[in-house]
Order: C-alpha cells, then structure tokens, then sequence
C-alpha cells in the first residue's frame, strides 16, 4: 500500500522503528503476566492498559513514517511526521508510568527507552529530509 521504494524499506529509522515494535510486543507480554491478575480487592491494575499502549503506539510508528514517506504533498508529510512525534511522545510517557508498575519487567523497560532514545535521533535526522 505505501510501498515508495525497497531502499525505505531498508533505512536506519524504518528498521529502527520496526524493531521497536517487536521490543514492545515482548516487553508487554512479559508485563501482562505480572499486572493480569485481580488484586485482593477484585480489581484490575491500570499499569495493563499502558502496556497495551507502547505496543499499538510502536507499532504506528513504521506505519506513519510509510505515510509519510508516500505523500506526496508536503502538507501531508509532515502532518504524519507530526503524528510520529506525539507518538513519540505517548511512548516516552507511558514508559514512564511502567517503570513504577510492580512487575519483574519493568527493567526491560530500560532497553525500550533506550532504543526509544535512537529512534528519536534518527527521527530528527529523518525530519530534515523532508
């Protein structure tokens, strides 16, 4: 569907982007396991939806920037590289809110902002091209 070239397929962000999404998926599984059960009191622990989150936000990531990559308006361009920075953003803040869940996992979360961090980087080089 958004296929420009091979050669998007095969740059820095775009593979960064994808890796991120597969960073996410294991981290929230691993996640689930910890925050799926009930408390004591019958009710479920909010830190679940945020893992649920960072991986339908990580997975946008590849997306907007195939967008982004087959608009062929400015205009529209750059409405997707705006939509990948709140995603970005949406990231880096329910990340924030996993690290103070009561989970083993949360310490993979180091990795996933770290990655995050790289993204960022290229996503700043990418906006530059634009």
């Amino acid at each position: 569907m958004y296929h420009k070239s091979n050669s998007y397929f095969n740059s820095a962000i775009y593979k960064k982007a994808q890796e991120i999404g597969v960073l996410s998926k294991h981290i929230s599984d691993y996640l689930n396991t910890d925050l799926a059960p009930l408390s004591e009191n019958g009710k479920e622990n909010p830190d679940i939806y945020f893992s649920g989150d960072i991986v339908q936000h990580s997975i946008s990531l590849s997306t907007e920037l195939l967008k982004a990559e087959a608009s062929s308006f400015s205009e529209k361009k750059y409405f997707h590289a705006d939509t990948l920075k709140w995603l970005t953003y949406k990231l880096t803040q329910n990340c924030k809110r996993l690290q103070h869940c009561n989970s083993n996992g949360r310490d993979f979360l180091l990795i996933f902002k770290k990655e995050l961090k790289k993204f960022k980087k290229l996503q700043k080089q990418w906006m530059l091209t634009l």
